[in-house]
């Protein structure tokens, strides 16, 4: 393989990887706080419905829209999503936003779980709710990301392969560990995600404008793919100025004999 197939499946590895860890987080939840039976069934229903929705909306991309206008609006939607996982990158690293936590997450799944009394049937219909929703929510992101990233690469199977390492990556750990994912730095892996999203996004959605010129063909960046390195540096020097403008200043220790308002 050349390196544009690895760099492909390494992008797409780790944009899914964040997204299979929170899917799994739920799955994990209902099955060990109710039934691991209705948990897998939701999950098994959810990638069906993912694989349907997979299959459709790549060949409708690919086949109704041209060339530069398949960058435009791919290169825009990954502009979407990665300014928004930008955003909330840079509030967290800022102070502006609590820090997402795994654990936490899981803990509130599990009581929401025992709060919902207990099932009659053979099938536990609230686990497996939770389940297909958290699943099936995490995994549109998720074929969001194969679709786009191997369309305009030319190589759906390389997309594909880097998802499908992250989902088997996650579930042996999950497997062996039998926990949360909590250790996984999940806020810096978002941070990294939004840095690629965002840096893909720029670069397709500029080769796209093509199509509101004479002859409907796409734009080319000096230099070509290495300009994807040039706005991955510039997003991310963009992104450090925003939380150096925005960090919340470190709160001063009372000075000792001072009384401290305490909050009621």
């Amino acid at each position: 393989m050349d390196a544009a197939t690895w760099g492909l499946i390494i992008a797409t590895f780790v944009a899914c990887f964040v997204e299979m860890v929170e899917a799994t987080t739920i799955v994990m939840a209902m099955g060990y706080t109710r039934s691991w039976k209705s948990s897998l069934l939701g999950t098994l229903a959810a990638l069906g419905a993912l694989a349907v929705v997979t299959v459709f909306a790549g060949y409708a991309l690919a086949t109704w829209l041209p060339e530069s206008a398949l960058q435009l609006a791919i290169g825009g939607l990954l502009l979407i999503f990665g300014l928004q996982w930008l955003r909330k990158a840079i509030l967290r690293s800022s102070g502006r936003k609590a820090v997402h936590d795994e654990a936490a997450i899981y803990q509130e799944e599990v009581a929401a779980a025992k709060a919902a009394g207990q099932s009659t049937g053979s099938i536990d219909m609230f686990s497996f709710m939770v389940s297909f929703k958290g699943v099936f929510l995490e995994g549109m992101e998720v074929v969001f990301i194969v679709i786009t990233f191997g369309l305009n690469a030319g190589n759906i199977p390389g997309a594909s392969a880097g998802a499908l390492a992250a989902v088997v990556v996650v579930l042996v750990i999950a497997v062996a560990l039998r926990r949360p994912l909590s250790m996984i730095n999940e806020n810096l892996l978002k941070y990294g995600v939004g840095l690629l999203l965002a840096s893909f996004g720029t670069y397709w959605a500029v080769e796209g404008i093509g199509i509101f010129q004479d002859g409907r063909a796409s734009l080319d960046w000096p230099g070509h793919d290495l300009m994807i390195l040039a706005l991955l540096a510039a997003w991310f020097l963009l992104s450090r100025i925003f939380v150096a403008v925005l960090r919340v200043p470190a709160k001063t220790p009372a000075v000792a004999g001072t009384p401290v308002e305490v909050d009621k």
